[in-house]
């Protein structure tokens, strides 16, 4: 921490992040973790599982600890601007834990790349991959394009969830991440039967500013900035991935 703090400041993303002149990413929100196991409040497992071994892409799987038939499946994307946050956040860790105890379903909650170290669309695209991963359960087959290892596939899905009764969430740029994901169901991902999707403060922007945004200018500017920092490209803030208008 005191080679980084003796860095020069390159950027500074408030109040998520600084960027050092190095290269170094510094976050400010969003590093705390949680392990997965056994919550004793809502007799709730979890557990972490590495779904994509080339990109690292991972996930927390939720069941409750007395399951013994199949159930429905929430597909959960944390928020975090796309550049904060992850899977084992406290604050994510003990939702689902409460989610899953109440309404008896099976998580998997996708821990997709950040950005600035992985510009977007890696975490659109991680998200996509692991969803094809929870799809290749329903068969117990690969992706199509190649066979799914044995060692890759997860138990409780294959034995504990009904793959017709399928739900995407977020919040905030995890909304964004379900609601493309959402577009893109019928082309590229089969096998799942998607009765819904719950978006919680989707993450959507565009260069017109419209209600509340007219009058704040300086939020405007700060969302603005953001965006054009994870997402650096010539569609700025109309690029499709947040603005679906």
């Amino acid at each position: 921490m005191g080679s980084i703090k003796s860095a020069e400041v390159s950027r500074e993303v408030f109040p998520y992040l600084r960027v050092y002149e190095d290269g170094t990413v510094e976050r400010l929100a969003g590093t705390e973790v949680a392990a997965a196991g056994l919550d004793p409040a809502t007799n709730v497992l979890s557990k972490d599982v590495l779904i994509i071994p080339e990109t690292g892409v991972s996930a927390r799987v939720y069941r409750p600890s007395n399951i013994t038939n199949k159930v429905p499946l929430v597909v959960y994307f944390h928020g975090g601007a796309f550049v904060i946050a992850s899977s084992a956040d406290p604050k994510y860790h003990t939702s689902l834990n409460n989610l899953v105890a109440e309404a008896d379903i099976i998580v998997v909650s996708v821990n997709y790349r950040l950005a600035p170290e992985h510009p977007l669309p890696a975490a659109f695209e991680d998200s996509l991959g692991a969803l094809k991963w929870v799809a290749s359960h329903a068969k117990g087959e690969g992706d199509g394009n190649r066979p799914l290892p044995v060692l890759n596939q997860e138990a409780w899905l294959r034995e504990f969830v009904d793959f017709d009764k399928v739900f995407l969430a977020g919040d905030s740029a995890g909304s964004s991440i379900a609601h493309y994901l959402g577009l893109r169901i019928k082309d590229e991902v089969r096998d799942l039967k998607i009765l819904g999707i719950v978006m919680i403060m989707p993450y959507f922007w565009g260069k017109k500013p419209i209600g509340v945004e007219v009058t704040d200018q300086f939020r405007k500017q700060m969302v603005d900035n953001w965006w054009l920092f994870v997402c650096p490209s010539d569609k700025g803030c109309d690029d499709p991935l947040i603005n679906p208008l």
